[in-house]
């Protein structure tokens, strides 16, 4: 599972498609109506939330509004209806910029022409956040499960 706290605007369609899926089930994890994924640490900061249902539900109108945006069709039901938080929940820079990269690296595999985009035509001086999120200074977040390189 991965809730990217990069804004969904750099998802190639497949990571869009897929975010949607995965924000879908945390909001499952998080309603109690499924016994897997409990203690995944994507969840960790939706958890930590006051109220960890609005801003998943907020998590996905924000997606919702990136999949119109392209002309997609998702089941806007399957979202309760709620206020739009807009920096609700910090996230610090160095997880930004790992997302980013991480997302980079997918794309070189995936999607030529997406990481020609997003990846080496765009300038990016900073990373836009989802909009629920708001940049705080720091490291990657504590909670990312970082691969160690082989060697």
């Amino acid at each position: 599972m991965r809730l990217w706290s990069i804004h969904p605007s750099y998802l190639d369609p497949q990571g869009l498609v897929a975010l949607w899926r995965e924000a879908l089930l945390a909001k499952s994890v998080l309603e109690g109506k499924t016994k897997g994924y409990k203690n995944h640490p994507q969840l960790i900061r939706f958890k930590n939330y006051k109220e960890p249902l609005i801003a998943i539900n907020s998590y996905l109108h924000y997606i919702l509004i990136e999949a119109k945006r392209r002309g997609y069709n998702f089941c806007e039901e399957k979202v309760e209806k709620v206020y739009f938080l807009q920096g609700a929940i910090p996230v610090t820079k160095g997880q930004l910029e790992f997302e980013f990269k991480h997302l980079c690296n997918k794309l070189k595999g995936r999607d030529e022409d997406w990481f020609d985009k997003i990846c080496r035509v765009l300038e990016i001086k900073q990373i836009e956040p989802h909009p629920l999120f708001y940049v705080v200074d720091g490291e990657i977040e504590e909670w990312e499960k970082v691969k160690v390189p082989d060697f």
